[in-house]
């Protein structure tokens, strides 16, 4: 699967990330905070369970429940990680 991956600050210099099948909008319910572009057309194999790098986990699951993939609160990844 490509998708687009989008980053937001967090405290403590941490990031979550959001991943959107690649070309489409980021859905509204994730729209009021403020996402910056971190990579555009990332590919992924449907059956990973997690995406070290976003700390993304369930990748495939999440993006088939709810039409995107987030950084779990747990798993926000540190500054420079």
């Amino acid at each position: 699967m490509r998708v687009d991956i989008y980053r937001r600050s967090e405290p403590d210099n941490k990031f979550s990330f959001l991943a959107v099948p690649e070309g489409r909008p980021i859905p509204e319910e994730v729209t009021n905070v403020d996402w910056a572009t971190e990579a555009r057309g990332s590919s992924w194999n449907d059956d990973i369970k997690l995406i070290d790098d976003y700390g993304i986990s369930d990748f495939a699951q999440q993006i088939a429940q709810k039409g995107y993939a987030i950084t779990s609160v747990k798993q926000l990844v540190s500054q420079g990680s």
